[in-house]
């Protein structure tokens, strides 16, 4: 089903581009890598309209069922979240509500868009790819009982867990659980989590991006619990363009779309349900465990930790501050835990932020 020629050239490349790999290609980066070929292909193409199609999505959303949580939860989002932000929100602490830069608006709703746009590329790839190339498309995604697509609010469930004598749901959705079919004709279930790039175009080069971010598997591991897969594709898309024309041999070293293939075991499962019962210990007990600084940036629940701070708390706090500015680690994380303490700081000082 594949081009050999285009799979040959994406191993040369990535050869010579990183490192030498200590194992060969998983099985699930070469689905991963299948994927990239076949988009690629279908975005070389001239666009394909179908009326009735789109008619059809915005039909299902406008009827989309309607899932809430069952508590105690977890949302696989926030599988590598702030333990004292997941207590904050549990006890139902009240979340930040600050005005944000108009910018960081626009940033958030075209990173949506981009998951939209990839899932509707593959509906209609799994309508047309083959009229327009020749050859079937061996992605498409599940489909539910009624005819919807397992992804987004048709996919989005309570899924309980009973994990070393705590009883909790995982509740969210995914964007995709994908029926890939092999040149055997098996059908194989793959996860599907799209994530977008916008810095710039470099964030998506061979050299930029070795490996997913681990927060981004953390949550496919949930959505493995939860769906029961145990292969992932995490797809990577960057709204950033070096330019429209790019010169000979740039895009196959910066490509704007990459993918990430995960196999997915009981043993990754097991230690995050195990993150998720700790936190739950702590939630049950009223004992908020220590604040994660690394994800200050989108902690929804900053007011409230800097309120709940022990003396002892912010002390260490404190210390963890002067110790990280003093450090080689990046400018930027040593200007997040900066920020961090001068919120901090200011909440408990009273003053306005």
């Amino acid at each position: 089903m594949t081009n050999p020629n285009a799979r040959s050239a994406a191993n040369s490349l990535r050869a010579q581009l990183a490192p030498a790999p200590s194992e060969p290609t998983t099985y699930a980066q070469q689905i991963a890598d299948e994927l990239i070929e076949y988009l690629n292909e279908w975005h070389s193409l001239p666009e394909t309209w179908d009326n009735d199609l789109d008619a059809r999505i915005h039909r299902w959303y406008a009827d989309a069922p309607k899932v809430f949580p069952k508590k105690p939860y977890f949302s696989p989002s926030s599988a590598n979240a702030c333990p004292r932000e997941l207590y904050h929100k549990a006890i139902g602490s009240p979340k930040d509500e600050t005005r944000k830069p108009p910018y960081q608006g626009r940033w958030t709703r075209i990173g949506t868009a981009i998951g939209d746009m990839i899932q509707r590329d593959l509906l209609f790839m799994e309508k047309h790819f083959e009229k327009k190339t020749g050859r079937p498309c061996p992605f498409s995604f599940e489909r539910n009982e009624d005819g919807t697509p397992v992804f987004e609010d048709f996919a989005k469930r309570n899924h309980k867990i009973e994990h070393a004598g705590k009883t909790f749901h995982l509740y969210g959705t995914c964007d995709g659980i994908m029926r890939y079919v092999t040149e055997d004709g098996e059908v194989l279930r793959v996860g599907l989590e799209i994530k977008s790039k916008q810095t710039s175009a470099a964030r998506t080069s061979f050299y930029s991006l070795k490996k997913p971010d681990e927060k981004h598997v953390k949550q496919c591991v949930a959505y493995a619990e939860m769906y029961g897969v145990d292969l992932y594709v995490i797809l990577y898309v960057n709204a950033s363009k070096k330019a429209w024309e790019y010169e000979e041999g740039e895009f196959e070293k910066s490509p704007d779309i990459r993918a990430f293939g995960l196999e997915i075991g009981r043993e990754e499962i097991d230690v995050l349900l195990d993150r998720f019962v700790e936190i739950q210990n702590s939630i049950d007990d009223g004992k908020p465990m220590a604040v994660d600084l690394n994800g200050w940036t989108f902690n929804g629940y900053k007011t409230a930790i800097a309120q709940s701070l022990t003396a002892a708390e912010l002390e260490a706090i404190r210390d963890k501050v002067s110790r990280v500015k003093r450090s080689n680690v990046f400018d930027s994380t040593k200007r997040q835990y900066a920020g961090a303490l001068e919120f901090i700081e200011k909440v408990r000082k009273g003053e306005a932020v």
